[in-house]
């Protein structure tokens, strides 16, 4: 009888790395999940799949070239990383807030491009670089949007007014309202840039994972851009307005719609990113370079991890995911807001929030109220936490099956934002909303609510949203904004004195 020998296979010395990979695909996943799930709500309007899968071609291409030169030590700091990214996904999970988990994946995105020697190849990219071109991948606008938007109007609007003081006509600017012969022009939150800010900085982005830069040369370019598209969308205002004033001179031409402001943001978008493309033209910035000795064959083993470490870290990211959350912008209870029992002729019919609503009322705090008066709706909700309670229709009802469009917002004693929302049967509403805090401050976008939160952290906010058939007559549809306004008691605003202004 013949013995046969096999050989023999050791899986102990795997168990290391099997136990590591198994915890960072555990963190990851839910993170993940969330973020696909942005990228496919139209609530977010986010484009976030095309930039991943931009960075996915990009990482294709550079991977699948030859490496120049193997760096186990940047291998080594890669897998390093990607453990660290347990910690900001610690955090994310304890503060319940996914941003932070989904942003460990860009970090991750900075390991794998390590890991990969993605700097080494014959046809390099910059894994640092393609880390933040993922990032984009998150909901960066709506974030940009609601702490800092306020703060771009501003700029856009000081901007368009030194541009309109070089002509002869005086400007009277007062906030982000400019006057300007004989037009009163608002700079209204979609004007404040920030959507042509993260395009162009998502081309800065872009550009420099390709040509790699310099730490000086990069800082320069992203100066150029912040700069371009702050004089991009200040020029995309003056067009704007200087169109409004000589309508007749075109022809009747209404600037404000379609296709004119959809082509007018479009050629002021492209100027502002001339000064990026003349910047990463090759052989003016100092690239990173690459050294080409004769390309390695022996691949040095990748890691070594001992089994009872990798174990470790798998039961410690377990951990992390059943660790239950303690998010700190949470505000603090408040009973659900009382609603007016009659509004004109109408008595109230007092609606029921969902059971995904009342979860989240009772999760973070706040409360909200809504009830029917007639074809008319009411939505009221009070919270100490803007960040975390405060949205715009866009979101809540996009997420419901709505095809919501901005409009504009109406001045007068009770400015409020104005959207056209069409429910999935097909019905046409319009949906009024304002933010009114405790202190009477007034105002029709999230953005400028949060920032004066901000300074004010504590203070009680309120929604009021009002929600009226399309069809429905004018002075109806003002009887009942009126009746709402005296029953909630709300404050009128002061810019009421100033005639009603064009919404850019």
């Amino acid at each position: 009888m013949r013995l046969m020998l096999y050989p023999r296979f050791d899986l102990y010395p795997w168990f290391g790395p099997i136990g590591l990979l198994s915890g960072l695909l555990l963190l990851a996943a839910h993170p993940l999940v969330w973020l696909v799930e942005t990228w496919l709500d139209p609530a977010y309007d986010s484009y976030g799949l095309w930039v991943a899968m931009l960075t996915g071609v990009l990482l294709q291409w550079s991977a699948t070239s030859p490496v120049a030169q193997v760096n186990v030590r940047q291998r080594q700091f890669g897998l390093g990383l990607l453990a660290l990214t347990a910690t900001l996904r610690l955090l994310g999970q304890w503060l319940g807030i996914n941003t932070l988990g989904a942003a460990a994946l860009a970090v991750d995105v900075y390991a794998i491009g390590l890991l990969l020697n993605l700097n080494r190849r014959v046809r390099p990219l910059a894994p640092g670089w393609l880390a933040v071109l993922f990032a984009f991948t998150l909901p960066i606008e709506r974030i940009l949007q609601r702490g800092f938007g306020f703060a771009l109007q501003q700029l856009s609007a000081t901007g368009a007014c030194v541009a309109l003081q070089w002509g002869s006509a005086p400007v009277g600017c007062d906030g982000i309202q400019l006057q300007w012969q004989g037009q009163t022009v608002l700079v209204d939150l979609p004007c404040s840039g920030t959507r042509g800010l993260l395009l162009l900085l998502l081309l800065f982005v872009a550009l420099s994972t390709l040509t790699r830069p310099t730490l000086r040369y990069a800082g320069l370019g992203a100066l150029i851009t912040l700069a371009a598209a702050t004089l991009g969308n200040s020029m995309r205002i003056v067009v704007l307005a200087v169109g409004l004033v000589h309508r007749e001179a075109l022809g009747g031409a209404d600037v404000l719609a379609e296709p004119w402001h959809s082509t007018i943001g479009l050629l002021t978008l492209s100027l502002s990113a001339l000064p990026i493309l003349l910047w990463a033209r090759p052989g003016r910035g100092g690239m990173v370079p690459v050294s080409l000795p004769t390309i390695s064959v022996n691949t040095p083993r990748l890691v070594s991890i001992k089994p009872l470490t990798g174990l470790a870290f798998l039961l410690a990211s377990a951990g992390i995911i059943a660790l239950p959350p303690q998010p700190v912008d949470v505000a603090r209870p408040l009973p659900a807001p009382e609603l007016p029992a009659h509004l004109a002729t109408f008595t109230a019919q007092p609606g029921v929030l969902t059971a995904q609503e009342q979860s989240y009322f009772t999760r973070y705090g706040g409360g909200a109220a809504r009830s029917a008066y007639g074809l008319y709706g009411l939505l009221v909700v009070s919270t100490t936490a803007p960040l975390r309670h405060l949205h715009s229709p866009e979101e809540c009802l996009a997420g419901a099956g709505h095809t919501v469009r901005y409009l504009g917002q109406t001045g007068g004693p009770m400015p409020s934002a104005i959207y056209r929302s069409i429910d999935p049967q097909g019905r046409s509403w319009r949906i009024a909303v304002s933010y009114v805090s405790e202190r009477g401050e007034l105002t029709t976008h999230v953005a400028e609510a949060v920032w004066r939160w901000l300074q004010a952290p504590g203070t009680t906010w309120r929604m009021i949203q009002r929600i009226t058939p399309w069809e429905s007559p004018v002075m109806a549809t003002e009887a009942f904004d009126v009746a709402v306004w005296l029953a909630l008691d709300l404050p009128l605003s002061p810019s009421s004195i100033h005639p009603q202004p064009v919404k850019l």
